[in-house]
């Protein structure tokens, strides 16, 4: 019987618990959180054995053999660190870490202790991502990952009015939180450890109508790997429909993957004679995408297709790297790349702010000035 604890009883970790709960061999021997009632609340909701507000003590007492970290993500380095000293497992919540170098210490440290680690990347394992093997014909040439957010109104005019909301104080403010999937499908199939990364983030017209100059909600980056992959990432709160999609082109075809219908599309690499590109096409289109709906139908009707099974695949899989001593399910140099290509974003739309703030004061003027104001 594998012991597990979460650490963090917020939204997620409901999430968490309730996969746990499908996997057969494990059980919840403890949560903890800051907040006592957070923690009891969890513990009396889920069939879990104590709950806990100090995160020392829970190593102590319910001894467990893996901990899932779901705090935010400013607390992830030491709470893992924590972990990994007391010689438990640690499956931690996305963004990893905060900094690169805080990845490789807690890889090393994992390595040190005979420990295994992973991350909360657990879109890179629904069932439509699974299917995502063959077909390019080779390496990747090009890739484009497009990851949407709707802040909502509510949500958007309660993060703008804190001023000290933990959004605020990572390093990416709210890209930290949220694109390392996006980021993190790229990241698998790159080449190298050192990719070029150009990256241009601004605050959306919508943001700054709310008086907002500091959280950056749209962004867009260029990667090109050592053996000339290249890809695009886009992140937007704007961008309609709320896309989460993957395209990556090969030598041969292409595939366009859809996280939010859960569908996966074969683009064809050739193109028909004459006419036919005119009708073949549609018609193929339209089979394959009769045959994902058969599929997710069928994955329904079998009790296997909730929202949260590629977090479930990811668990598993981690328990049985643990149990069998199979190999991690996200390789760590596939941590530390995603890591570190959101660091480089990060560094460089940091750079960028007080020049993006000169711009704007200057439009201000100069329409001023057109205006015979000044």
């Amino acid at each position: 019987m594998l012991r597990v604890a979460i650490v963090g009883c917020g939204k997620i970790a409901d999430a968490h618990a309730s996969q746990i709960r499908r996997i057969a061999g494990c059980e919840i021997v403890g949560v903890c959180d800051t907040e006592p009632l957070m923690a009891r609340q969890l513990f009396e909701r889920f069939p879990v054995k104590a709950h806990f507000s100090d995160v020392t003590e829970l190593l102590r007492r319910a001894r467990p053999d893996v901990v899932h970290i779901t705090t935010p993500p400013e607390s992830h380095f030491d709470l893992a660190k924590l972990c990994l000293e007391h010689r438990c497992h640690v499956y931690v919540e996305k963004p990893f870490t905060l900094r690169v170098a805080d990845a490789e210490t807690l890889i090393a440290l994992a390595s040190r202790h005979g420990r295994k680690l992973t991350v909360g990347h657990d879109d890179q394992f629904s069932h439509v991502t699974r299917r995502m093997r063959g077909y390019l014909g080779g390496r990747p040439v090009h890739m484009e990952s497009t990851y949407c957010y709707d802040l909502g109104d509510g949500y958007a005019r309660a993060l703008l009015a804190d001023r000290q909301h933990w959004i605020r104080r990572l390093p990416g403010k709210l890209l930290h939180n949220i694109i390392s999937h996006g980021v993190a499908r790229i990241a698998e199939f790159l080449s190298g450890d050192r990719p070029r990364v150009i990256a241009h983030g601004f605050v959306s017209p919508r943001l700054q109508a709310m008086g907002e100059r500091e959280i950056v909600d749209e962004l867009r980056v260029l990667i090109q790997d050592e053996e000339s992959t290249t890809a695009s990432f886009t992140f937007s709160s704007r961008l309609r429909p709320t896309l989460h999609q993957f395209r990556i082109y090969g030598p041969n075809g292409g595939l366009v993957l859809d996280q939010d219908q859960e569908t996966l599309i074969k683009v064809r690499g050739t193109r028909f004679k004459s006419y036919g590109e005119k009708f073949i096409p549609p018609v193929t289109l339209a089979g394959q995408h009769l045959g994902n709906a058969f599929r997710n139908m069928g994955a329904f009707l079998a009790r296997d297709f909730h929202m949260k099974s590629g977090m479930k695949y990811l668990i598993e899989a981690f328990y049985r790297s643990i149990a069998d001593g199979r190999p991690v399910p996200i390789p760590y140099r596939e941590i530390v790349l995603t890591a570190r290509i959101m660091e480089v974003i990060f560094d460089q739309i940091g750079a960028r702010q007080p020049e993006i703030e000169s711009i704007q004061r200057y439009a201000e003027v100069d329409e001023d000035c057109l205006y015979g104001i000044a």
